[in-house]
């Protein structure tokens, strides 16, 4: 069987579509109650059931997707070289990013607080300094915690791969082991769910985000596990009208105690409320599988979209907050109707990273800053030969 025939597409179409929604989330912070870096003046309540809805399991999906990934990766060589490219390949868009990137979401957040006067380049040497004269952190990552928690879980796994590899295979061996999979999962994040929760809130600050880190790292390892466990994906590409099931009755219950306004009653009474938390586990998962198996089902073909994707998306995450802050703040000034205001910073987010990648992927020293593959690089002057993909998400971060 050849390696065209056995390659994961619907993993990388999985992994763009996973991103794509993350961007979409962070557009759609600007029009929610919740705190984020800057408002609309029309932000409320109206799209906070959507966002409640994705927030169960967006980036459940994401870590899943990165274990998968560093699993098919991991295997193309020797341990130490490639944790030594796996490093660097994480590292240098994380000081970047703090550095650059992020540098105006902490000044237009600022100047919507009214805490600094105008004027990024006054602002800049302040941010850099450490001397934290601002209540927020800076320099800071914001967006960019998933690529620091990343680089993290992937020098741990990697220095233990040694033990999860051979682990992996085994359980690939062992009957039942792949419907066990799939069904035993959701157990742990039950058990971080009412355990660690209620006492390790989330910071995304790496040092103290223990039930965060919980949540990731497992389905993380989840995802490196069942990278290449045939049993596993057999039983989710089967278990479609079931997942779909428990998805849309999960959903279905959510959607219900929101627009009933029965969120206190579910909380006042503690039976409904530890029943209500395990079902957001259980949907999540359900969600996660359900998606796992429509890629398996329909999307596991090759284009010229996914290549170009494929190469182009962890740049546009690298990017993509800070357009949207940015045209955030100034659009929320504007005086637009919502929906004109939406489609503007919906079509600036978007075009700003297709605009920013371009331009990146043809500087080299831009390309390992902004998480850009060297094999997607185009030479100036020069003809680019095929795209190549050579394993499945091989480029998620």
């Amino acid at each position: 069987m050849t390696a065209a025939s056995t390659r994961r597409y619907d993993l990388d179409w999985l992994r763009v579509i996973a991103f794509g929604i993350l961007i979409f989330y962070h557009i759609g912070m600007f029009y929610v109650s919740w705190d984020w870096h800057v408002k609309s003046v029309h932000a409320g309540p109206a799209a906070e059931l959507p966002m409640f809805l994705t927030n169960m399991w967006r980036l459940a999906l994401l870590f899943f997707i990165s274990g998968i990934a560093l699993r098919y990766a991991l295997d193309k060589g020797a341990l130490l070289p490639f944790a030594g490219n796996r490093f660097l390949r994480l590292a240098a868009p994380i000081v970047f990013g703090m550095a650059v990137v992020v540098a105006p979401q902490a000044y237009f957040q600022l100047r919507y607080e009214s805490v600094v006067e105008p004027g990024f380049w006054r602002f800049y040497p302040d941010y850099l300094s450490f001397a934290q004269k601002f209540h927020i952190i800076t320099p800071t990552w914001n967006h960019l915690w998933y690529v620091v928690y990343m680089l993290f879980y992937s020098m741990l796994a990697i220095a233990a791969a040694p033990l999860l590899r051979p682990l992996a295979d085994r359980l690939a061996r062992v009957r039942g082991a792949g419907v066990g999979l799939l069904l035993l999962t959701p157990v742990p994040f039950l058990f971080y769910r009412f355990i660690l929760e209620p006492h390790f809130p989330t910071t995304h600050a790496l040092v103290d985000d223990w039930a965060n880190h919980a949540h990731s790292f497992t389905i993380f390892l989840v995802g490196f596990i069942v990278a290449k466990n045939d049993a596993f994906w057999a039983a989710v590409r089967r278990s479609l009208p079931v997942s779909a099931s428990v998805a849309a009755a999960g959903a279905a219950t959510v959607i219900f105690v929101w627009l009933g306004d029965h969120w206190g009653v579910v909380r006042a009474n503690p039976v409904s409320a530890v029943a209500f938390s395990a079902l957001r586990v259980i949907y999540a998962w359900a969600v996660i599988v359900t998606l796992g198996s429509l890629g398996m089902r329909f999307l596991n073909r090759d284009s010229k979209a996914l290549r170009y994707l494929t190469g182009a998306v962890f740049c546009y995450y690298i990017l993509h907050q800070t357009i949207t802050v940015w045209v955030g703040y100034y659009a929320g000034q504007a005086g637009l109707s919502w929906e004109v205001e939406f489609a503007a910073l919906t079509v600036a987010t978007f075009g700003g990273c297709a605009i920013g990648y371009e331009l990146a992927r043809r500087i080299p020293l831009l390309r390992p800053l902004l998480g850009i593959a060297e094999k997607d690089a185009i030479k100036v002057g020069k003809r680019r030969g095929p795209a190549r993909l050579a394993a499945p998400c091989e480029d998620v971060a």
